[in-house]
């Protein structure tokens, strides 16, 4: 059973990716969740607060998943497959949440912007480290690693919109289709 807060979070994050974030008022969010705006302060301070929570609790879960493969003991070729399933599973589970992370951060006040970009840059460095090891390792054929980055996250970070508009899509599938034309076209032949 979901907590009040939880309900309001689920229902900012669907009104924030629909309508964006500076488009939506919190009478909009008290709507969505079905109550009066004013008593929606008894749970959120500010529209501000629940869109900081939304998104850097999706930058932390990247960050630990990173984390935990990245220290793991697999080769780097399983590191980034690892990677790209964590991707499509947080794509499928936090559809709007995640749909935050492509443009509407640009609206966080200064201190969690920092945040959120630190974490953002952090990963990003680890992930393109992990594609360094796997040209290193000979899995890979030299290319740039940060055009591959570049390539692997765009893709991945737009998922989500068209993961949602897809009806017939096993997610374990998808994880499959997914590692096999983001990492086998860069594998050394």
């Amino acid at each position: 059973m979901k907590s009040k807060r939880e309900i309001i979070k689920d229902c900012a994050a669907r009104l924030f990716r629909k309508k964006g974030y500076k488009a939506t008022s919190m009478r909009d969010i008290a709507q969505e969740v079905g109550m009066e705006a004013a008593s929606l302060y008894n749970h959120i301070s500010s529209k501000q607060e629940i869109f900081q929570e939304l998104l850097l609790n999706m930058a932390r879960l990247f960050t630990e998943g990173m984390e935990e493969i990245d220290g793991s003991s697999h080769k780097s070729i399983i590191k980034l497959e690892k990677l790209i399933s964590m991707h499509v599973r947080f794509a499928i589970e936090h559809t709007d949440s995640i749909s935050l992370i492509t443009n509407e951060w640009v609206h966080l006040d200064e201190e969690p912007l920092r945040e959120f970009t630190s974490l953002r840059d952090q990963y990003e460095k680890q992930f393109e480290n992990i594609i360094k090891q796997c040209i290193e390792d000979g899995d890979f054929s030299p290319v740039d690693p940060e055009i591959a980055l570049f390539s692997i996250l765009s893709t991945l970070r737009w998922l989500y919109s068209w993961y949602s508009k897809q009806k017939n899509i096993n997610p374990v599938e998808l994880e499959k289709e997914m590692i096999h034309c983001l990492v086998d076209g860069l594998r050394n032949k």
